[in-house]
């Protein structure tokens, strides 16, 4: 029996009797080192440390026992980590997956045990108030008002944040990695952006519709690179504010027209191609058969419509409870086959379909490396609890990507029609 298997000592302070019950679940030693507000330390030397600075996450626990609970106490520091936190997030995750696994009569065991220390520890009390970074949106969910509000929410965080973990370019959805090595994440997000322009054969005096355009990364490439003309929609008004003073900086006052209003509204007809780049996934389920018609008879007979969307297994269709709390609420995926088939059904046909999962891990890194580098000035834009939410939200979306629970994809699309190639 080595000093990691051993059973921890009686005396090993609040660290070691929570160790304990993992282990008395688990029937393995602990995959973290946990640091308690007592002084007490235990677990594996060399493994991340799970710190609890407070014993307030026990109250918070009591009220919220789940992974929202959890995201919580991280993102008012009731819970950090000492070490790399996706490291920490894998192991906890692989604990909790053990311990769902166990018999019954053993979790039903833990959890009486469980709650006799935490009643030792004093997480009897009223239920904690939720962090006031928490999203609270109102009315009927994906009206224009409510989705206004959930744009807002998000993507008018602050444009100076956005600039801090994004490339230049601005690009906030998954990038195209080259097989070159040595490719940056500002290569990586313009090789994205020529192959949907190519997908689209986009060429000179061509119209596109960008729905969602973002900061306008997809429209002033095509209309630089290709010559297209551009029709950008956003209901965010930060992005139209710096997309509308990027477009003037470039000089393309006469190839983009930027338009602050929902994708629902009045856009003109006839174009020779429409791209929704992540934009899908707050659309909603219900209303995603009428988005799908819409792109159809926006487009001209063969016209082509590129759609990069994400999308989960069949039974986690939502984006959630803490990208609903803290990122993006009222989204929505579904899987990948639905997606198409909900195009077929509005009269599309669809041409190609391209896999984009491993890139995506490989861009949010990027963004989470970059985040890291200039922690203090993100703090100072956007406040410490936002930060710290960020830094959970790259952290463990990576790893969403790297493991297989999530998807994205490139769904290429066509209005196809007799005598229409």
């Amino acid at each position: 029996m080595t000093a990691e298997t051993a059973p921890l000592r009686p005396d090993a302070g609040v660290a070691g009797r929570f160790l304990e019950l993992a282990r008395a679940a688990t029937g393995h030693a602990p995959a973290v080192r946990l640091r308690a507000w007592d002084g007490s330390e235990a677990g594996p030397h060399g493994a991340p440390v799970v710190v609890l600075p407070d014993r307030g996450l026990l109250r918070r626990l009591l009220w919220q026992p789940n992974g929202l609970g959890l995201a919580r106490c991280y993102v008012v520091g009731e819970i950090d980590v000492d070490g790399d936190l996706g490291e920490a997030l894998r192991r906890v995750r692989a604990e909790v997956a053990a311990i769902r696994r166990a018999p019954w009569r053993v979790r039903a065991g833990l959890a009486v045990r469980a709650a006799a220390l935490g009643l030792r520890l004093g997480m009897l009390g009223r239920p904690p108030a939720r962090p006031q970074t928490e999203a609270t949106l109102t009315g009927s969910r994906h009206s224009r008002r409510r989705d206004r509000a959930a744009v807002a929410f998000h993507y008018d965080l602050s444009n100076e944040f956005y600039r801090l973990i994004l490339d230049p370019s601005m690009a906030y959805s998954c990038a195209y990695w080259p097989e070159d090595a040595t490719a940056n994440l500002a290569a990586a997000q313009h090789a994205k952006l020529d192959l949907i322009c190519t997908k689209l054969r986009l060429r000179p005096g061509d119209r596109l519709l960008d729905i969602g355009c973002g900061w306008g990364s997809l429209a002033c490439h095509a209309a630089r690179r290709y010559g297209t003309r551009v029709t950008a929609v956003t209901v965010s008004r930060q992005q139209h504010a710096f997309v509308a003073a990027r477009i003037a900086a470039e000089g393309l006052d006469e190839l983009v027209d930027l338009r602050l209003q929902d994708y629902r509204d009045p856009v003109g007809g006839g174009y020779d191609a429409v791209a929704a780049v992540e934009m899908g996934e707050h659309v909603g389920a219900a209303e995603y058969p009428a988005f799908a018609a819409r792109l159809r008879d926006l487009l001209r007979p063969g016209g082509r419509v590129l759609v990069q969307q994400m999308s989960r297994g069949a039974h986690r269709p939502g984006g959630g409870a803490f990208i609903e709390a803290y990122i993006a609420p009222d989204m929505h995926m579904r899987p990948l086959g639905a997606t198409v088939s909900l195009l077929e059904e509005a009269g599309l046909e669809v041409r190609g379909v391209e896999a984009m999962r491993k890139h995506y891990g490989r861009t949010i890194r990027h963004w989470l490396a970059r985040l890291e580098a200039q922690w203090p000035a993100a703090v100072d834009l956007v406040g410490l609890e936002r930060a710290r939410i960020w830094r959970l939200y790259l952290a463990g979306g990576a790893q969403v990507f790297e493991d297989g629970r999530m998807g994205v994809d490139q769904i290429l699309a066509v209005r196809a029609e007799a005598g229409v190639p």
